[in-house]
């Protein structure tokens, strides 16, 4: 039997759930059929930050590799999702608990997949890397991590420094993703962020088999 492919990504629709303080996500239609157009047409204003996107190492270093600089390798492959049992942070002692290698593709599933995303506001309390697990994983030399919310990095504490450790260490960082309907264990992913010259991240969408 076939095994199917599985998107992990979150719609994106107008006024969605974004980070406080980036530019709201606008969807238009601006040229209808219906209203006698030839074609319909939709405008899009978002953040490259919005939804299920990627951060290039450009978002928190000056100097960093942007996005259309990204190898391919890192987003197309073997990967492993874990799942994190915690209310507030993943720390560098729940990674010890794992088994991480050099060049590994790493998905963290916590409770976020199934609380934060079915709030209608923004969670400002959801399970974040921790600043000695986000160093634990540049030691690891972990090639790309996912994380189920909209920063590897939380809201009122670590998110700068979060960003700057696996930012700075070169690594890339898939954020927004939706892992409710997965298990733990190995997959394929693909995961295509837009190719955005010069960007510091950029929307994308994110299957599993």
């Amino acid at each position: 039997m076939k095994r199917p492919w599985k998107d992990v990504s979150v719609p994106l629709r107008d006024g969605m759930i974004h980070w406080p303080g980036d530019p709201e996500c606008h969807i238009k239609r601006v040229n209808r059929m219906e209203d006698g157009a030839v074609c319909n047409l939709t405008h899009l204003s978002l953040s490259a930050h919005t939804g299920t996107h990627m951060d290039a190492p450009r978002h928190f270093v000056a100097d960093g590799k942007t996005m259309e600089q990204m190898p391919l390798e890192a987003v197309i492959g073997r990967c492993r999702v874990f799942e994190f049992d915690c209310e507030d942070q993943i720390t560098a002692d729940d990674l010890k608990k794992i088994k991480l290698m050099p060049g590994q593709r790493v998905l963290f599933k916590t409770r976020n997949s199934t609380f934060s995303w079915g709030l209608k506001e923004f969670d400002k309390h959801f399970v974040s890397i921790r600043q000695d697990a986000a160093q634990y994983l540049v030691e690891q030399k972990v090639m790309t991590v996912g994380v189920d919310y909209l920063s590897i990095g939380g809201y009122e504490k670590d998110g700068v420094e979060t960003h700057q450790i696996m930012l700075g260490a070169g690594m890339w960082v898939i954020e927004g993703l939706n892992l409710a309907d997965i298990k733990p264990g190995y997959y394929e992913l693909i995961c295509l962020p837009l190719k955005i010259e010069g960007a510091d991240g950029a929307p994308c969408r994110v299957v599993l088999r």
